[in-house]
């Protein structure tokens, strides 16, 4: 139990996709302009996460079976895509106004680095099915954290006054700096907490 809470821990705090690997920087600066669609993009992120783990985990083991490694990057992206766009057409259909307010942002969940990452970097850890889901699942709630976090520090960033040759992509990056260093006080916490 404490693995699952550690793995889960890690990849919530301590290696958060976007604030310490650099994962999913894209919808990171794109969608975060308001709340709602930082929260949205990220509900959808952590379905595909979860859901892209789930079916490229015995997919991977077919292919390590076979011989067939060299297939594994372009099968799990094709598998990414199909549930993105399963993804997008549920939006479509009951949630009309956050799939409008995603925008191009959504179909880019198929290139998302962040997702793909997840499903590598679990092969790569060496995680069974069951640890693979929970650092799938930590990855995702991460992705939440940093986005919906990320989100209040730039609606508070629209109210400010700021310095003209700061207004708009400059400000937004020393904001993302800003906020990938806050992360640094969380290193050692899940290595401390199971010590």
């Amino acid at each position: 139990m404490k693995i699952f809470l550690a793995i889960l821990l890690t990849g919530i705090l301590t290696n958060n996709y976007i604030l310490s690997k650099f994962l999913g920087i894209c919808p990171f600066l794109g969608v975060s302009k308001k709340l709602n669609t930082a929260a949205g993009m990220s509900a959808a992120v952590i379905f595909v996460m979860v859901l892209a783990t789930a079916v490229t985990y015995p997919i991977n083991t077919l292919l390590m079976k076979n011989d067939m490694e060299y297939l594994q990057t372009v099968v799990f992206i094709l598998v990414i895509a199909a549930l993105v766009q399963l993804v997008e057409i549920v939006l479509k259909k009951y949630m009309v106004s956050l799939y409008n307010s995603l925008g191009i942002y959504l179909p880019l969940i198929t290139t998302n680095c962040a997702v793909l990452g997840v499903v590598l970097l679990n092969i790569d850890e060496g995680y069974n099915f069951a640890q693979s889901m929970v650092s799938s699942l930590g990855a995702g709630l991460g992705f939440m954290v940093a986005m919906v976090m990320f989100a209040g520090v730039r609606e508070k960033l629209e109210s400010s006054d700021i310095p003209k040759f700061l207004e708009g992509l400059p400000i937004t990056l020393v904001a993302a700096s800003l906020t990938s260093m806050s992360f640094l006080g969380f290193t050692g916490l899940v290595e401390g907490m199971f010590s």
